[in-house]
């Protein structure tokens, strides 16, 4: 039977130290790595046949202004055979993030890729048409970074603090 422990396991073994901080929140392995090990790992999970995590459920952006390593993207795989989810986060340091592509593995990372890049100006390095898909070409800024203030401080809804903008409240980790 496969379970998380299994998963971990086998990752250690095939990795060793470039799987770190394994944790379990709401029993979701979640595994942390950095850009240049994503793609060795992402196909060792998909094409190993006990594991077979063949589904790359979602793939997404996350800018934390305030850290070193400002960027961040998380990928969700499933294995439909052991009906088991992983979560792995990879992050990216400096202003200009890039990362590989994972197209080369799953198709559906194409749209998942431009879709990051639209919203965080996150690079994927060897995608096949890395352009804007949701916002307008023209646009110059990359619309969900944590660079600008929201659009009216004087409403409460709008409130900086309510969105992960206060930097006092990402450094204490809140």
């Amino acid at each position: 039977m496969v379970d998380n422990e299994r998963v971990l396991e086998k990752l250690k073994s095939a990795f060793g130290e470039l799987i770190h901080s394994p944790e379990e929140p709401w029993q979701l392995l979640t595994i942390r790595t950095d850009p240049l090990h994503i793609t060795p790992i992402i196909e060792f999970l998909s094409k190993d046949e006990e594991l077979a995590f063949t589904f790359l459920t979602d793939l997404c952006g996350i800018h934390w202004p305030y850290r070193n390593e400002k960027f961040e993207v998380v990928y969700h795989l499933h294995s439909f055979i052991n009906n088991i989810r992983l979560r792995i986060k990879v992050a990216i340091p400096g202003d200009q993030p890039r990362i590989p592509t994972m197209t080369n593995l799953f198709l559906a990372a194409n749209w998942m890729e431009r879709e990051t890049f639209d919203f965080y100006g996150i690079i994927f390095v060897g995608h096949p048409n890395l352009v804007r898909i949701l916002n307008v070409d023209e646009m110059t800024i990359f619309p969900l970074r944590k660079e600008y203030p929201l659009e009216d401080n004087t409403r409460e809804d709008k409130n900086d603090e309510m969105f992960g903008r206060d930097p006092k409240l990402i450094q204490a980790g809140i």
